[in-house]
């Protein structure tokens, strides 16, 4: 039977060492998510979101249980395998944007692709700057964007390479609300029109609304909170 899930968690327990005892962020997660699909994670400040994006990107080792991403078993990954894993397969939309201050727009979006021996890094950076609306930028420096094409430009970043999965973590956090409705407008647009699977995790319930399923995180477990149709 062909599988469909890009993701797979199966038991996934984090911890950390405090004052003398653990402290138990993820409980045992079980999640499967399937290609092509949109889902959104709920939780408030301190409910181990993040924490769990960090292990399905492999930027974090969890305590115990197993994580694939793509058919590939990232669990005994060391970082320099985690490295190009994570550049040939996924990109990362963060809160904070995390560009190079001394690079154009051009050249930001060009650094994966460069890493990776693309003789082509400038063309298909300035396809991917002109997808997200931002091709009369392209030798821009970060100071001289607003907030709002900052974002863009770590969008573009991350769709270059065409990854299989992006992962977004409150990409709209650190901007106003109208320029943050347009991005998230923006990421489910391309999310369709590259047939890119996207886990965003957010506590928002209306960027949540957008997606084919929302999960919500409680007591370090994920939970299915809705379920939708998704249109073939």
């Amino acid at each position: 039977m062909l599988n469909m899930a890009i993701l797979q968690l199966r038991n996934i327990f984090l911890s950390f060492q405090g004052e003398g005892h653990d402290v138990r962020v993820l409980n045992g997660v079980n999640l499967d998510i399937d290609k092509g699909c949109s889902v959104a994670i709920l939780g408030p400040s301190g409910s181990g979101k993040s924490s769990l994006l960090s292990i399905m990107t492999g930027l974090e080792k969890q305590t115990s249980g197993s994580v694939s991403v793509n058919d590939h078993i990232l669990d005994h990954m060391n970082e320099d395998k985690l490295a190009l894993f994570r550049r040939d397969n996924i990109g990362i939309i963060l809160q904070s944007f995390h560009l190079i201050p001394t690079m154009t727009a051009l050249e930001n979006v060009a650094v994966p692709l460069e890493l990776s021996g693309r003789k082509d890094a400038l063309e298909i950076a300035k396809e991917a700057l002109d997808h997200v609306e931002l091709s009369h930028r392209l030798n821009h420096y970060p100071s001289q964007l607003s907030g709002g094409e900052q974002q863009r430009v770590a969008i573009a970043r991350a769709l270059a390479p065409n990854p299989k999965i992006i992962f977004a973590d409150e990409p709209t956090g650190n901007l106003d609300v109208k320029t943050g409705a347009k991005i998230i407008d923006l990421i489910f647009d391309l999310q369709k029109k590259f047939n890119t699977t996207l886990v965003i995790i957010t506590h928002d319930t209306a960027v949540a609304d957008h997606c084919d399923r929302i999960l919500r995180m409680e007591d370090g477990l994920v939970i299915e909170a809705d379920q939708k149709k998704v249109a073939e």
